[in-house]
């Protein structure tokens, strides 16, 4: 999962200027200062770029809880953005695992400017693909 740290092994998400820092059992942060490719012509971020920072967020959160070899795929992301973020601004992402069955995990996710504030916030369901024992 280390090597996950930074773009979190997917450009685009470098490209949209999302940051993976840190991570733990069940949990993952990142830094995201929106670039242009993240706005629309009014330079505000996209609402579909929202969700794919918390599929992000909550997909690595997810992969950290999980065995090694073990896997997680997205069946469903919901998300909600309370307030509007821009290009350049300085954001806090964080996903984190709610709970995880045999084959199914569930987590969600925030996204909050530099003040604290809730920006967006996100929970999704997914398929756990466990190695055999």
């Amino acid at each position: 999962m280390h090597r996950s740290l930074g773009d979190g092994g997917m450009p685009l998400l470098g490209a949209l200027g999302l940051t993976f820092e840190s991570y733990g059992q069940g949990w993952a942060e990142a830094a995201w200062v929106p670039t242009e490719l993240a706005c629309n012509p009014q330079r505000g971020v996209h609402g579909g770029v929202f969700g794919t920072i918390h599929d992000a967020a909550m997909n690595f959160a997810v992969n950290s809880a999980l065995e090694s070899g073990d896997r997680a795929a997205t069946l469903e992301v919901s998300y909600q953005t309370i307030r509007p973020a821009a290009a350049a601004d300085s954001l806090s992402v964080r996903g984190e695992v709610l709970r995880l069955a045999k084959q199914v995990g569930y987590a969600e996710s925030a996204v909050h400017d530099a003040e604290g504030q809730l920006i967006s916030r996100a929970a999704a369901t997914f398929l756990l693909r466990r190695k055999a024992t």
